[in-house]
C-alpha cells in the first residue's frame, strides 16, 4: 500500500502523506518553508477553525449550499455544511492539531495556513460522510465549501483577533495573581523599615511592604491596560474578503458572522464599520502588542529589583532572601542564584523582541493589504504564551516564597546618613548638611552628631529620626 496519495491544486499535482488531512497547498507549503521547524500556535488554529465553523452556518442559513452528487449519490447542502461545521467542532477541540504542518514563517498574508485549515476540515468532514480521501475534494471542497464567503484576507485578521481574546482572561488572571501575590508580601512585609535608595545611593526610609505594595499596583495598572488595548481586537472585519469590498459574500454576511462568532466565542465581539479599514491596518494587533511590551518593560523592572535586593548574600543587600530552588554554580559550592528573576527577565526581554517585530510588521502592510500577518499572528501568541508561563513560575516560585531579612535591612538603615533630610524642618538644609558629613566621615549615627553638636536634644532626636514615621511622609516636628 502507498504511504502517499495524490492530490491537486491549482499549480498541479502534489504528493501527500496518506494519513494526513491537509492537503496539496499545504504540503506545498511544507516544502517550500522548512525555516524553523516550529508550528502555528493552538491559539491560531482554534481561531481560524472558528471562523470556518462560523461561516458554514452562516452560508448555510443563508441557503448558499447546493447539493453535490458523488458516483450517484446526492448529498444535501444541509448535510455539507453541517458536515464541515462538524469537522471545524473537532478541530475546534484540538483534536487535529498534529495535521497543522505549516511554518510560521511562510507565505505573506497566511494563504498557507488558510489553506491548511481549509483542507483539513474538507477532508475531515469527507470523512464523517462516509467518503474515503482520495484528493478528489468530493463531496465537500476546500474551497468552494470551507471557505465559502471568505478570502485569506479577511479570516487571517479574524483569526488573530480571535486568537487573543481567547487566551485573554487566562493573561489577565495570570497578572491578577501575580499582583495579589505580591500586595500579600507587602502587608506581610509592612512593619520592615529600610533604607530607601535613589540612583541605586542611600535615601529616605522606605517600608519593605511599600516596595512590595508599589509592585503590586504597577501590574494592576498593566492589567488595566492591557485590557483596555485588547478592546480595539474586539472589532472584526470578516466579511471584507478579498479588498474590503466584501465581493462573493451575502449583503447579510458580516453582521451575521458577528452574531455567530459571538455566540460560539462566548466573545463580546463587534461590526467593523470599515471593511477596507480593517483590512488594511493592523494597528490593533501593534497597540495590543505594545501593552504587552510595556508589562514586560516593567516585570523586567521588578524582576532586577528582586536581584539587587537579594544580593550577597554576604557581600550584598541581601534584604530579602527569595526560595532556593536549584543550585546556582557548577564549581562553586552551596552557591545559590536568583534563577526566577533571571529566567524573567530573559522571558521578556524575548517578548519585546517579539513586539518590536510586530511593529515593524505592523507598518509593512501595503494598499488593501498587510502580507506580514503571519509574523504578527505568531509573535503576539507567542508574547501571551511565554508571559503567561514565565510569570506563573515567577509567581509561585520565587514571590510566594520571598521572606525579608529584618536585621539586614534595619541595620542598613542605621548606617543611612540620608536620614538627615527629617531634620530639614527643623535645623535647616546647611546644618543638616554638616551632620550627614560628619557622621559619615566619622562612621557615625546622625543621631549621635546632632545631638554632640547642639542642635537638638537628644528627646528631640529621637522623635525626629523616628524612621517608620518617616515612611509616613510629612513635616517632622521639633516637639521643642
Amino acid at each position: 500500500m502507498s504511504t502517499y496519495r495524490t492530490e491537486k491544486d491549482s499549480l498541479g499535482e502534489m504528493q501527500v502523506p496518506a494519513g494526513a488531512l491537509w492537503g496539496a497547498q499545504a504540503q506545498r507549503a511544507v516544502q517550500n518553508f522548512p525555516i524553523s521547524g516550529m508550528k502555528p500556535y493552538p491559539a491560531f488554529i482554534w481561531a481560524q477553525a472558528m471562523v470556518k465553523r462560523a461561516a458554514a452556518e452562516v452560508n448555510r442559513d443563508l441557503g448558499l449550499f447546493a447539493d453535490v452528487t458523488v458516483e450517484g449519490r446526492t448529498i444535501s447542502g444541509a448535510d455539507i455544511a453541517q458536515a464541515v461545521m462538524d469537522a471545524a467542532d473537532e478541530v475546534i477541540a484540538g483534536q487535529w492539531n498534529d495535521h497543522f504542518v505549516v511554518d510560521p514563517f511562510q507565505a505573506g498574508a497566511g494563504t498557507s495556513h488558510n489553506m491548511n485549515t481549509n483542507e483539513v476540515i474538507a477532508n475531515r468532514a469527507n470523512q464523517l460522510l462516509g467518503v474515503e480521501i482520495t484528493g478528489a475534494h468530493k463531496p465537500v471542497h476546500p474551497n468552494d465549501h470551507v471557505n465559502m464567503a471568505q478570502s485569506t484576507n479577511d479570516t487571517i485578521p479574524t483569526a488573530i483577533r480571535l486568537g487573543v481574546l481567547w487566551r485573554l482572561d487566562e493573561l489577565l488572571n495570570t497578572l491578577r495573581h501575580l499582583a495579589d501575590t505580591l500586595a500579600a508580601k507587602g502587608r506581610e512585609f509592612d512593619t520592615v523599615v529600610k533604607s530607601g535608595r535613589t540612583h541605586l545611593q542611600d535615601a529616605v526610609p522606605v517600608r519593605l511592604g511599600q516596595e512590595f505594595g508599589a509592585y503590586a499596583k504597577a501590574i494592576e495598572r498593566n492589567i488595566e491596560k492591557i485590557s483596555q488595548a485588547a478592546e480595539g481586537l474586539r472589532r472584526l472585519g470578516i466579511g471584507g474578503t478579498a479588498t474590503g469590498s466584501g465581493l462573493n459574500a451575502h449583503p447579510e454576511y458580516h453582521a451575521r458572522m458577528v452574531q455567530t462568532l459571538s455566540r460560539l466565542t462566548g466573545l463580546a465581539l463587534y461590526e467593523s464599520d470599515d471593511l477596507f479599514e480593517s483590512m488594511q491596518s493592523m494597528q490593533d494587533a501593534v497597540f495590543f502588542s505594545g501593552a504587552i511590551r510595556t508589562l514586560a518593560q516593567d516585570l523586567t523592572r521588578i524582576a532586577n529589583d528582586f536581584r539587587l535586593l537579594s544580593s550577597g548574600p554576604s557581600t550584598g543587600l541581601d534584604e530579602i532572601r527569595l526560595p532556593v530552588v536549584q543550585p546556582g554554580s557548577s564549581i562553586m559550592p552551596g552557591k545559590v542564584n536568583p534563577v526566577l528573576a533571571e529566567m524573567l527577565n530573559m522571558a521578556m526581554f524575548h517578548v519585546m523582541g517579539n513586539d518590536f517585530t510586530v511593529l515593524m510588521a505592523g507598518q509593512a502592510g501595503q494598499l488593501e493589504l498587510n502580507v506580514m500577518m503571519p509574523i504578527i499572528a505568531h509573535n503576539l501568541f507567542e508574547m501571551m504564551h511565554v508571559t503567561i508561563g514565565a510569570v506563573n513560575a515567577f509567581t509561585d516560585k520565587c514571590v510566594a516564597g520571598v521572606t525579608a531579612n529584618r536585621e539586614k535591612a534595619e541595620g542598613w538603615l542605621a548606617k543611612n546618613a540620608i536620614l538627615v533630610t527629617a531634620l530639614n524642618p527643623i535645623i535647616g538644609y546647611q546644618k543638616g548638611a554638616e551632620v550627614a558629613k560628619r557622621a559619615m566621615a566619622e562612621n557615625r549615627s546622625i543621631h549621635e552628631v546632632v545631638v554632640e553638636l547642639g542642635y537638638l536634644s537628644d528627646d528631640e532626636a529621637r522623635r525626629a529620626l523616628d524612621a517608620h514615621a518617616m515612611t509616613e511622609g510629612g513635616i517632622t516636628e521639633s516637639g521643642g
